[in-house]
């Protein structure tokens, strides 16, 4: 039988200046500092992506998701990418070597091309690997003028064909467009977002999560799934309803994606709650300031938590920010109708995700190229280069 066709959204993730580093510094701790960054990036990127292989300087995944929503697929990019600065930033701090590897560490970047399209999965050299029109699209899209547009390394180019699928509105969310010329396939329309000035926009944000030491009250729920999914339940309007007792849910996003300021109206017959988002760090917590149809009410907030459990599972955790003194007998008033209430809703909650199979796909993952963290252990001196 022949292969079948299937839908998929495909994205690479590339290390910017990685020739460069590897022709200009030791082998001894160069190829650990590699490998951990690109762990971080491809844990970063799961899900909603699988791991299809590892191309020398690059990660190749994908995922035949019927359905994604365009902000989780956005923030998986850019939160792979941010976790990649982060990581940056800390072993830069920790590591006392000063090996040309460790000095120069700070040379590399990542970029990211998201496509989508079809693919079929063939055997070759005794595993399966993707194939077809698309998947050679995606790679020969690594090969563009994009650096010179937005003036540096760190990007996420995304075709058009993505952006459809996705079904965001490139312009208001502030993607720059931008167009190539590919040999054979012809004109192809791709939108730009420029990571670096996402990753300083994000560093720059203040955080606002209520802790546990400093939560008034925390509700936790142990859910038998994984955290994508139910960050994903908690978080998109349309998963969000089926399993929570409003009437309706309304997001309101401004620039249609989700984050800090974006607005959720929860009707529940003739009163509407707003949730405000004023923190938001996928797929780890975000913080809502709750307003209640009540007179006087006192504004309420809250962080939502996802944290991972044993064994694939999730703890979901709601802190309730203290209170002013004058507003605590409110709140306990509110707080107990809510547990209650949630309380209820997790029974649905876990019986739509817990065993839920995110999609069929018998390919095995490749194994990442471990790395021994002997650049932050084990500082070596730089000698001469022969």
């Amino acid at each position: 039988m022949l292969p079948k066709a299937e839908a998929a959204y495909f994205a690479i993730a590339d290390i910017s200046g990685y020739t460069n580093f590897l022709a200009a510094v030791e082998l001894d701790h160069a190829q650990d500092i590699i490998a951990d960054f690109m762990d971080v990036v491809v844990k970063g990127l799961r899900p909603p992506f699988r791991l299809a292989k590892f191309e020398g300087d690059a990660a190749f995944v994908y995922t035949t998701a019927e359905t994604i929503d365009g902000s989780l697929l956005q923030d998986a990019i850019e939160g792979a990418y941010f976790k990649f600065r982060r990581r940056l930033r800390d072993v830069r701090q920790a590591s006392t070597c000063e090996c040309r590897a460790c000095v120069a560490m700070g040379d590399l970047d990542f970029k990211f091309v998201i496509h989508h399209g079809e693919m079929v999965k063939q055997k070759m050299g005794g595993r399966e690997e993707l194939a077809g029109r698309d998947v050679i699209l995606v790679h020969r899209l690594l090969k563009n003028a994009v650096g010179e547009k937005v003036g540096g390394r760190a990007y996420a180019l995304y075709s058009d064909a993505a952006i459809r699928a996705m079904g965001v509105d490139p312009v208001a969310q502030g993607l720059v467009p931008h167009q190539e010329t590919i040999d054979i396939i012809g004109d192809v329309t791709l939108w730009v977002r420029d990571l670096e000035a996402a990753w300083q926009h994000d560093d720059a944000q203040t955080r606002m999560e209520v802790t546990r030491e400093d939560a008034y009250a925390i509700l936790e729920f142990d859910i038998a799934a994984p955290r994508q999914t139910v960050w994903e339940f908690i978080t998109v309007p349309g998963q969000w309803r089926k399993w929570w007792d409003a009437d309706d849910i309304v997001e309101e996003s401004g620039k249609g994606r989700r984050g800090v300021g974006t607005k959720n109206h929860c009707a529940h017959g003739n009163h509407t709650n707003v949730e405000e988002t004023l923190d938001w760090r996928p797929v780890d917590y975000f913080t809502v300031g709750i307003t209640l149809p009540v007179p006087g009410a006192p504004r309420i907030i809250m962080t939502r938590a996802v944290l991972d459990g044993p064994d694939g599972t999730s703890r979901f955790e709601l802190r309730i920010a203290k209170p002013k003194p004058k507003d605590k007998a409110f709140l306990d008033g509110a707080a107990a109708k809510f547990a209650e209430r949630m309380t209820q809703a997790m029974a649905g909650l876990r019986s739509m995700v817990e065993g839920r199979q995110p999609g069929v796909d018998a390919m095995e993952e490749p194994a990442p190229a471990p790395s021994s963290g002997r650049f932050l252990t084990e500082p070596v001196k730089s000698g001469p280069r022969g």
